[in-house]
């Protein structure tokens, strides 16, 4: 429940902010407005997206690809302005015909690369639902849907097995450190097994995208900190607040998310269930 609802948190915090230079002082209560002119604690295509792979698993009770596929572009659909090009490109491509094994490769080939964070965005249910060696063959699938590219898939990857073992048990420590070896990557082992190295660039970019809220979230002492943070950097602030918020809400649980930003959230009470039927679903197939 953390996991799913902190990135929502960070999602709605972050998007009146999209785009724009770091706000003058910290931004601590929920806000409207922004660039899409919405609603104090409404969310993005970053929780949307999230919500579609989260039903999915509880639908099939595993990663299935077609079903995914169409959940994602459903939501699409009703909101076409908040989604990215890459994401949007792929999603056209599958309507057209096109096969949605082959729609991402496709818009990769054509646009010069896909290494943008949309898809480290959504992958925080995978981490919820699985655990061990499917987590990360999942965590790859998931994000190569609509993202080809293989940094991408690796700080996707990287951030569910956090949220995986932090949902299970784990130190917020022995979590990063196990991300760091499960990682196939040489630049993704280099930025974020050395995230302290770099101050944070809160960009489009799925690895600046990544090592800016793993930045946030491994320097912070709580959830609260890690939002104000995450959203202080400007920029790409909804994905970064998103990613930030499920690391954060995997490792410190729903319990630590402030009462005044629970009770502006959009969905609130669907993004909780989901996230409590992701865990119910994935014991049950264990057992």
């Amino acid at each position: 429940m953390g996991a799913l609802t902190g990135l929502a948190i960070g999602d709605a915090m972050g998007a009146p902010f999209e785009g724009y230079p770091p706000p003058l002082r910290p931004v601590t209560e929920m806000h409207g407005n922004g660039p899409r002119m919405r609603n104090a604690g409404c969310y993005t295509d970053d929780t949307l997206q999230a919500i579609a792979v989260a039903e999915s698993l509880i639908h099939c009770r595993d990663f299935c690809q077609n079903d995914l596929m169409q959940r994602l572009i459903d939501g699409y659909l009703r909101y076409p302005e908040f989604y990215g090009p890459t994401s949007r490109s792929v999603f056209d491509l599958v309507q057209s015909g096109v096969p949605p094994d082959r729609a991402a490769e496709i818009v990769h080939r054509r646009s010069g690369g896909s290494r943008s964070n949309g898809s480290v965005m959504r992958g925080a249910p995978v981490g919820i639902f699985f655990s061990g060696p499917p987590l990360r063959e999942v965590s790859i699938r998931c994000s190569q849907l609509t993202h080809h590219d293989g940094t991408a898939a690796e700080c996707s990857a990287w951030v569910n097995q956090m949220i995986s073992d932090m949902c299970r048990g784990f130190s917020r420590t022995g979590a990063f450190s196990r991300a760091l070896h499960r990682c196939n990557d040489d630049e993704v082992i280099r930025v974020l097994g050395a995230y302290h190295r770099s101050d944070p660039e809160p960009g489009l970019d799925a690895l600046l995208a990544t090592h800016a809220a793993l930045t946030v979230f491994m320097d912070s002492r709580s959830f609260e900190e890690t939002i104000v943070r995450a959203i202080s950097l400007g920029g790409d602030t909804d994905t970064i607040g998103a990613v930030a918020g499920a690391l954060a809400g995997a490792w410190s649980g729903v319990g630590d998310i402030p009462g005044r930003w629970l009770v502006n959230l959009q969905d609130l009470g669907k993004i909780t269930s989901l996230g409590a039927r992701l865990w119910v679903v994935s014991q049950q197939l264990k057992t």
